[in-house]
């Protein structure tokens, strides 16, 4: 079986790998300019085997190449790890010998990482957050402008009563534009 240690970058990995059956020891990197770069480097590892890797963002693409090539991915605290380090001195190469070295010793702080379906989920739950938010935003502004012009109606104002009495302002070009805008937006559901 191979276990590689990876030092991840979003445009650069620097692996260090052993194969347990040989006790062969090797490092290397990969670019991701070209992703088919990495998956012919850590290929050319083996098989399968589990690869080892300090949590970072932006690292989606490369755990399905892992799961691709029947790699188990372990991710790890990247805070505990930078404690592990002895030498002040710091380079990818080194993390990477780190990683591989702490998972040899049984010493690597897993951390538990969500399946892709809940990840999936986080994102259309986010996604909807942040639409919520935007129409907020929007409704208070049409809040705003109902305001300026004397109307005082809070949650009454989306009622057709309320819509109506927000349509008749007459208001300078630019604000009647603004307003437009902002109830075609907010008045969608």
């Amino acid at each position: 079986m191979i276990i590689i240690g990876c030092d991840y970058h979003p445009a650069f990995q620097q692996i260090a790998f052993v194969d347990t059956e040989t006790g062969d020891c090797k490092s290397g990197d990969c670019s991701t300019v070209k992703k088919r770069r990495s998956s012919t480097v850590i290929s050319r590892t083996g098989n399968e085997g589990t690869c080892w890797m300090e949590a970072s963002g932006h690292a989606r693409w490369f755990e399905r190449l892992l799961a691709e090539l029947q790699f188990e991915l372990w991710i790890g605290d990247a805070a505990e790890i930078r404690t592990k380090r002895v030498r002040k001195q710091k380079t990818d190469r080194q993390d990477a010998q780190l990683i591989l070295k702490l998972m040899l010793k049984d010493d690597f702080p897993r951390i538990w990482v969500p399946s892709w379906e809940n990840r999936d989920l986080r994102q259309l739950l986010w996604h909807r957050h942040r639409m919520v938010q935007a129409r907020t935003r929007m409704m208070n502004q049409l809040q705003a402008v109902a305001l300026n012009e004397g109307l005082r109606c809070k949650k009454r104002l989306w009622r057709e009563q309320g819509r109506a009495q927000l349509e008749s302002f007459r208001l300078a070009p630019w604000a009647s534009r603004r307003r437009h805008d902002l109830a075609g937006v907010a008045g969608s559901d």
